[in-house]
């Protein structure tokens, strides 16, 4: 190949990486100039963003004339309980799969995999019926039960799976200093197993912070509604504040850049990595 080849090469390459990040970047920077516009309906923003100047309205109608912060309160509520309990059970699930031998462990395991071949959608109509007969429905907590639930099967697997790449020379040197088997789980498989626990908790958080159809279902009165349930009455048949949806989604996005910010030294951690070599 010529130079002019390498040339013209190169130049396709930078012109398709532009193409690319543009066709990514656009739709966010697109929504968060949608969250300063003046203009109200999709149909009025300009497709240039910034393009129809700037104003803090809509930030300002969503905290002084709706129920944004009640709606923030129990969509953290929610997120967090799911994310606590799912991240304890889990991870003490995964510890004794990985570290103990008893009866019917296979099919334990394996039932935990057939589970979660099946979506959640699935069951629908099932989840409905139980939380109305333990008086779950139109209530955080039974929210929570929904995606804990669905969060463990998945998530034990995950957890094991790192915990199996863990040296069990720790667990019996612990065990030669006197540990037991909860002492040993947190103060020396926990720390090891960080990166997947960091990990666990992401996912486990962002599905109650985004999730539509559970809420939907399972709420009913505005008192308990989530963020997503609120902002999606923003962009019904018979309102279009799109420029309102847009500064409620710049919102609460803030929590996972702080979060990410705050973890990304460990994310980016090995999650094969063990404590020692055997």
């Amino acid at each position: 190949m010529g130079k002019s080849g390498k040339i013209l090469t190169s130049v396709l390459v930078w012109v398709f990486l532009i193409g690319t990040s543009l066709f990514v970047v656009y739709p966010l920077v697109y929504v968060a100039a949608a969250a300063f516009s003046p203009q109200q309906n999709i149909a009025s923003l300009s497709i240039i963003p910034f393009g129809n100047g700037v104003t803090m309205k809509n930030f300002i109608y969503l905290f002084q004339k709706t129920d944004f912060p009640l709606w923030f309160r129990n969509t953290l509520i929610v997120a967090v309980a799911t994310t606590v309990s799912t991240v304890f059970i889990c991870a003490l699930s995964a510890y004794v799969f990985s570290r103990f031998r008893f009866m019917f462990k296979k099919s334990l395991m394996m039932s935990l995999l057939i589970l979660q071949i099946f979506p959640s959608f699935v069951g629908m109509v099932a989840i409905y019926v139980i939380l109305l007969r333990i008086g779950g429905l139109n209530t955080l907590w039974g929210l929570v039960l929904v995606y804990l639930a669905g969060n463990i099967p998945y998530n034990t697997w995950m957890v094991k799976s790192y915990m199996d790449t863990v040296s069990k020379s720790l667990d019996e040197a612990a065990r030669i200093d006197g540990a037991g088997h909860f002492q040993i789980f947190a103060k020396v498989i926990l720390p090891v197993s960080r990166p997947i626990i960091v990990l666990l908790t992401i996912t486990s958080f962002i599905a109650p912070w985004m999730d539509f159809i559970f809420p939907k279902l399972v709420l009913r009165s505005s008192n308990v509604q989530t963020i997503a349930q609120g902002l999606f009455g923003f962009v019904t048949e018979k309102k279009n504040m799109f420029a309102t949806f847009s500064a409620g989604s710049l919102i609460i996005a803030i929590p996972f850049i702080i979060y990410f910010i705050v973890t990304q030294k460990t994310l980016i951690t090995s999650l094969s990595g063990a404590a020692v070599k055997e």
